[in-house]
């Protein structure tokens, strides 16, 4: 497993996370296409928030079911936390937020998110 470094503009928000990225999701629901994120699914477990958690703004849309994490002071969106559809617990990591990732070398796969 590798570990990734990854956070916001200004270092407010950093994490780690542990995982193989297999490929990045590039959803075009109202929020992701405006963010510009790729996202990577990895269990909750894979993910630890290194910074003060009181930098966070939260930001809820549609169904309210995920928690989209925004640094206060910057404004980036470096991950998002909810469940998946079984109820195991994810976070949804923002590989432009990584660092060292190659995002030439990561395959990006479409996902239609305004029609869920």
């Amino acid at each position: 497993m590798t570990k990734y470094s990854g956070g916001c503009h200004c270092g407010k928000v950093a994490y780690e996370v542990e995982g193989e990225i297999d490929q990045a999701i590039d959803c075009n629901c109202s929020m992701c296409q405006r963010r510009g994120g790729l996202l990577w699914f990895v269990p909750r477990a894979s993910f630890v928030l290194k910074t003060d958690p009181a930098d966070l703004g939260l930001y809820h849309f549609n169904r309210n079911s995920i928690d989209h994490h925004f640094c206060k002071h910057c404004g980036i969106s470096s991950f998002s936390q909810g469940s998946m559809p079984d109820g195991t617990l994810m976070t949804a990591i923002n590989v432009r937020c990584l660092e060292g990732v190659d995002l030439a070398s990561v395959k990006v796969v479409p996902v239609d998110g305004r029609s869920f």
